[in-house]
Order: structure tokens, then sequence, then C-alpha cells
């Protein structure tokens, strides 16, 4: 049995390593700053991760997941989707507060219940914030998507996802009227600080570069 804390860091390394970067393998300092920890507490909770033969790590080097590693990350995440667009699409949660709760239901065991709950969702691929589900066979979609901040001036996207889930970021999505599958239209962008001038259902505004960076779409 791992503890909730060893689930978390699994997770983090497969969304690190495989959703974002697609190079199966992170450093330590990376998973530490994902996680908000520091360096040496990240060293200390991989050396038990390496006993367990959960990842593949020498110190000083990269850290990848192990075949056994992968498979109880992706179960986890999908516990943690899943729980998301329940709580989401079943209680009215918004999308920023259903990751908090979501961290919490994630560590239960029954494999019979996330089933149930996968089934009684209508098996869906895409969780509140346009992140893939793995399907019961531990399948994860690849994703092909790309950043606001990469769409050409006069080009028509539609929003699929966010890269940062934290609670205000959300919330200041929200307030923008802005949802997943909303069209945006590229308007302009300004060369000295990368700000870009878009239109949201009818209304024009502007927005920061690093903004642009942590919506994603297609």
């Amino acid at each position: 049995m791992l503890s909730f804390t060893e689930e978390n860091y699994l997770k983090a390394l497969l969304h690190i390593t495989i959703e974002v970067e697609h190079k199966n393998e992170a450093g330590t300092n990376e998973l530490a700053s994902y996680l908000g920890v520091k360096p040496a507490t990240a060293t200390d909770m991989l050396k038990k991760l390496k006993e367990k033969k959960l990842i593949v790590y020498e110190k000083y080097g990269k850290i990848s997941l192990s075949g056994s590693g992968r498979e109880k990350a992706v179960e986890i995440l999908r516990k943690h989707r899943l729980w998301e667009t329940f709580l989401h699409e079943k209680l009215d949660f918004s999308w920023d507060e259903v990751h908090e709760v979501a961290e919490q239901l994630e560590h239960i065991q029954s494999q019979k219940l996330v089933d149930k709950l996968d089934k009684f969702l209508g098996f869906p691929e895409y969780d509140p914030h346009g992140d893939a589900i793995p399907n019961a066979k531990g399948e994860l979609k690849p994703s092909f998507r790309k950043t606001l901040s990469e769409v050409k001036e006069g080009t028509t996207c539609r929003m699929v996802a966010v890269k940062d889930n934290t609670v205000a970021f959300l919330k200041y999505v929200s307030q923008l009227e802005l949802g997943i599958n909303t069209h945006i239209k590229v308007i302009g962008r300004q060369p000295y600080d990368g700000s870009m001038e878009i239109v949201i259902n009818s209304n024009t505004i502007v927005v920061s570069q690093k903004f642009a960076d942590n919506i994603l779409i297609i």
C-alpha cells in the first residue's frame, strides 16, 4: 500500500514526463518545483519510490517511471480525473473547486467503485479542464494541442484545456467567460511584451503572454 504522498509523486511524474514534456523523464528540481517542495524533500521520496521499484533513478540523474510505476500513476490519474468530472457534472462544483476535492477522493482504493463511476459518467474521455482521462486499460490519449500564444493573428481557435490548474487562474479564466470549447479569435499581438488582443463571445480583451501560455487550443 502506497502513502498518499507517494501516490502524489507518481501522478506528478506522469504529468510532467508524459503529458507536458513528452520526454519520459524529469529532473529532481523540476519535480520539486511542480510539487512545491524542496529538492532535498523530493530526493528523500525518490529514494523510497526507487526501493519499491516504481521509478528508475540515480542520484543527480534524471527520473523516469518504471513499468509498474507508470501503471500505478495512470490508475491514480484516472481516479482523479473521473472524480473531477463527477463533481463538476453531477454535483455542480465549479471547475476551480473540483481539483482540491478530487485530490482527496483519488486515494480511494476500490477498483469496483472507480469502474462503476466511469460507467455512470458514460466513459468520459476528458475532465472539466480538458485533460484526457485514462481508460480502464490504462491507455492515455496523447496531446497534440498548442498554446494560445502560438496562434497567429486573424486566426480563430477553440480552447480545449488549461495548463495551469490553480484556483486563482481558473477563477480568472471564468471571469473572462472562457471555458472548454469556447472559441477565441486572435486580433493582434504586442511584440514588446507578448500580450494579445483577443475576442471571446463578441468581447474584445487584452491578455498577457503568461495567460496565453496557459490556454491550450486546437
